[in-house]
């Protein structure tokens, strides 16, 4: 039989955000993946070049809704060891209850999806009334659902109070509860088991030799988490466990991901339990001096990583961000290989795919044959002039 290249994208029903994949199959069977991903660029990193540390965290925030505190809090610790100065211990601890909060808003929302893709819409409804409590809690902290703002170079904007620790404390038993009934889901629901099992396997070799991250990579017995190879905040303080799984597939990071939930509730409770009295934030320069710093931080997705190179201004000279759906795509492209094109939709969404993260643009050569750079202002002239010549819609 010849193959047959299946085109999904980059405008396709079944996808919320602009990808191409050029699926070539045969049969029923997929041969390999050809993926474009440039087709969202935003020009954040150029744009975070163009503001003040001030102005950089709430642009830097919408790099990805899901993972806000996550680029928040990787700029800003970078920027405050590039300052050399030192964050307030209540602040650390609620930086660390905002991040577990987004970690277990971010597992019980992919969970939905995931149980979406296979039509088990039941669990998704349960998710994601889950995940209200998560979100009710992240808003009374900090005023907002998604783009928490939570962070300032030198500490946090917001300090808890008494109530919003113990109504958050209050919610936890429930979340807990739910999350233990999610482990037992895993391990005993047939439509979970025939969908998950054994589809888009990745050996730990394989892992490492693509590079993927985060509950991809964990799910294929590769012991790492920033948290605690590279900690930061209060993770050295909190008793807290790496989970990792040695299945390698589907299911295996949907355990990793479901394991990580009860982990971060541990994290939250130890948290708002032991939080300590005295100032939210330090009074930071205005003006970083010269440096390079590579700041790492355990998104819900796996390592964020933020170059950052300061050069004595209120400005960064460059920013370049590498999030873990970059790292992970090629992952995808290889464990894709052999499978069924039924599963194509469960394989893509266990690594939790976030396109406006992956915002790339490609370099053209000009007419003189050297590779063209503009400045923010040029990039966002072009952009204005196109959507002139296009007209309405």
């Amino acid at each position: 039989m010849p193959e047959v290249i299946v085109p999904i994208g980059p405008h396709h029903p079944a996808l919320k955000e602009p990808v191409n994949f050029r699926v070539i199959a045969d049969g029923e069977k997929i041969v390999r993946l050809e993926l474009d991903l440039s087709y969202n660029h935003r020009g954040i990193e150029k744009a975070a070049e163009q503001r003040d540390f001030i102005r950089v965290l709430p642009l830097l925030e919408r790099v990805c809704g899901i993972c806000s505190h996550s680029h928040s809090s990787a700029f800003a610790k970078g920027i405050e060891e590039i300052m050399q100065i030192e964050i307030p211990p209540r602040a650390q601890y609620i930086r660390t209850i905002i991040a577990e909060l987004e970690r277990m808003h971010s597992h019980l929302l992919w969970l939905g999806v995931a149980a979406h893709e296979i039509g088990f819409n039941t669990l998704f409804m349960w998710t994601w009334r889950d995940r209200e409590l998560v979100q009710d809690t992240l808003e009374e902290m900090s005023g907002n659902r998604v783009h928490y703002g939570m962070n300032e170079v030198g500490g946090v904007r917001c300090d808890l109070t008494p109530h919003q620790v113990s109504t958050a404390l209050e919610r936890l038993p429930f979340l807990e509860e739910r999350i233990y009934q999610y482990v037992d889901m895993v391990n005993d629901q047939q439509t979970l088991l025939l969908r998950f099992k054994g589809v888009g396997k990745l050996t730990r070799e394989e892992v490492l030799k693509y590079g993927a991250v985060g509950p991809t990579a964990r799910a294929s017995g590769v012991d790492y988490d920033a948290r605690r190879d590279d900690p930061y905040f209060v993770y050295t303080e909190v008793p807290w466990n790496v989970v990792t799984d040695t299945n390698g597939d589907v299911y295996g990071r949907t355990c990793v991901r479901i394991g990580e939930l009860r982990e971060s509730a541990n994290i939250v409770r130890y948290c708002l339990e032991n939080l300590p009295k005295g100032p939210v934030r330090v009074n930071a320069p205005k003006i970083a001096p010269e440096g390079e710093i590579f700041s790492r931080y355990e998104a819900p997705r796996g390592e964020l990583a933020h170059f950052i190179r300061t050069n004595g201004t209120n400005k960064v000279e460059r920013v370049d961000i590498r999030t873990p759906t970059l790292a992970n795509w090629t992952s995808v492209a290889m464990c894709l290989v052999d499978q069924n094109l039924a599963d194509i939709p469960v394989i893509v969404a266990a690594i939790d795919p976030c396109l406006s993260c992956t915002s790339r643009i490609t370099l053209i050569n000009t007419p003189g044959g050297k590779p063209g750079i503009v400045t923010f202002d040029e990039l966002r002239k072009r952009g204005q002039t196109y959507c002139q010549e296009q007209g309405p819609p």
